[in-house]
């Protein structure tokens, strides 16, 4: 693929190549890169979860003939690190370190929200009642990919500032089983992988037993999305889910993704201060 973006055709692109290498067992397998112009680097976390997979499976994985340009993007992000090269100093800062997290790493993941996501100055301002609501909702999607994914294969996470774009986009990906398969195991619903992921966004909807609160990371996320003007995407399964410009689209995709990807898309250009609706006084009313 020429230009491999974090959009439904980007994703479509990653779900080909799962489908593809899914029985591959004691292999070596090369990856060709060298028609690939532009690389997104927050999909790093997606595609570097399939890619471990495939180590995991005993293969061999070689990436080969990137273009300077991405392997210099994907150098500087610790990507490629992990496949033989060594690592570029980001002096501009730009980049959210690609990094696999073990299921019981929460304090480590807690650590890496907070450095070199919450306090980046590129997020727009927020009330520190909303910034703690915030980062609770980022650490419920890890804590979902532990309690309902199932993955023994850890957490996956990666993001990217586009200063241009005015964009700051992450992303967090599992090797689990999916919305789909823990709405049906747990509620006896059956969805389609889009409508799971629709399910799975609504406040209401949660598939956590006993009194823990559930659901509510990826409604908040979404209203936030919604005033800010970014966007979020979810892959789930063969199930692609976009929210953004106040619009929602939910679709089927080509072949299943092995797990979950949640993918925020924050507006860096957005110079609005926000708050938590409970923290509304009568000053601000009136």
């Amino acid at each position: 693929m020429p230009e491999f973006h974090h959009d439904q055709s980007g994703f479509a692109t990653l779900v080909r190549l799962a489908a593809e290498t899914e029985e591959c067992l004691f292999e070596n397998i090369e990856i060709d890169m060298h028609a690939t112009r532009w690389f997104d680097a927050d999909m790093c976390a997606a595609f570097g979860a399939i890619l471990y997979r495939l180590g995991k499976n005993l293969n061999t994985v070689r990436l080969k003939n990137i273009p300077s340009r991405i392997a210099t993007i994907l150098s500087k992000n610790g990507f490629l690190s992990h496949y033989g090269q060594e690592r570029i100093p980001d002096r501009w800062g730009t980049t959210i370190p690609y990094h696999r997290f073990d299921v019981k790493d929460d304090r480590y993941f807690a650590g890496y929200i907070e450095k070199e996501l919450i306090h980046r100055t590129e997020v727009p301002s927020m009330t520190l009642g909303l910034s703690k609501k915030f980062r609770e909702s980022i650490f419920e999607i890890f804590s979902n990919a532990v309690l309902h994914s199932h993955t023994e294969l850890g957490i996956f996470c990666c993001g990217q500032i586009f200063p241009k774009r005015h964009r700051l986009d992450f992303s967090v990906a599992d090797l689990g089983i999916g919305m789909r398969r823990n709405i049906q195991q747990n509620t006896g619903l059956e969805l389609s992988p889009a409508a799971a992921i629709e399910w799975a966004t609504q406040g209401q909807n949660t598939t956590k037993r006993g009194s823990v609160p559930g659901g509510l990371g990826l409604k908040l996320l979404s209203e936030f999305i919604d005033l800010n003007g970014g966007c979020i995407q979810i892959v789930s399964d063969a199930g692609y889910w976009r929210r953004g410009q106040m619009e929602t689209v939910a679709v089927p995709l080509s072949h299943p993704f092995p797990g979950t990807v949640v993918n925020i898309e924050i507006n860096t250009a957005d110079t609005n201060s926000y708050r938590l609706t409970s923290e509304l006084s009568t000053a601000d009313i009136f």
